[in-house]
Parts: structure tokens; sequence; C-alpha cells
């Protein structure tokens, strides 16, 4: 692929120039050479830190360590930014006041305060307190 690169550049005239070593691929054998060399170390690098990485993640996987990012809703609750905080939201719910705005005052994504609502049955209690006066 690099040859071709190379090929396509000195076709249509560009000047190709490595910084770290000076190197200018010219026309000639001599310059092609060592610019094949270098796309071929590089191809040889890039399989074999491939080949590390699958080979570090089969041994983690064989050690039962889960890989990827863990799920929010596995950490303690207490880790939570949310957390303790279930009678103050329920609060300004009741006062009218919006979710989005409740989600900026606790400087959380409205989707987090919205499941932390969901799962903590606090919706429940503000839908039944406002049925409530409607009846009264």
């Amino acid at each position: 692929m690099i040859m071709k690169i190379l090929h396509l550049c000195m076709n249509k005239e560009c000047k190709v120039w490595t910084i770290k070593d000076n190197y200018r691929p010219g026309d000639d054998i001599q310059s092609k050479v060592p610019a094949f060399a270098f796309g071929l170390s590089a191809e040889i690098e890039r399989n074999l830190i491939s080949q590390r990485i699958k080979e570090a993640l089969a041994v983690r996987r064989a050690l039962g360590v889960v890989l990827g990012r863990p799920k929010g809703r596995k950490t303690a609750p207490e880790k939570h930014k949310l957390y303790g905080k279930d009678a103050v939201i329920s609060e300004l719910l009741n006062q009218g006041v919006s979710q989005r705005q409740i989600s900026k005052i606790f400087s959380v994504n409205r989707n987090t305060l919205s499941r932390f609502i969901k799962n903590n049955s606090i919706i429940a209690k503000t839908k039944r307190m406002k049925e409530n006066e409607r009846f009264c």
C-alpha cells in the first residue's frame, strides 16, 4: 500500500520527504528499496502489536477479568451523585420543577436523573400526590 502511494505521488511529481530521517524517495531503484523496507517493517510492527493485544486479552479472559467499561448500575449506590437526595428531588418535583432543571441543579445528565427517579419510585409518589390534589 505504501509503495502504491509513493508511486502515485511520484507520477504526479509530488515531493515526499520523511522528516525524521530526511529521506527523499526518488524514481530510481535505490530509493524504492528503503521505501519498501520501511513499509514492510511498518506492516510487520502493526501485525505484532495486534497479536500482542489479542494474546493479552485472551490471558485476561482466562483469568476471569471482565473486559470493557463497567455498567453504571452495578456500581455501589453510595457512589452515585444523587444518592440520598430522594426527598429533595421529590420535593422539587412536587413544586413543579422540571427534570431538566433538577438535573442542572445536581449537575447530572437528564437521563441519569430520570433513571434515578424511576429506580427509586419517586415519580410514583409525586404522581399520587398530584392525583390526590385533583380530587380534593
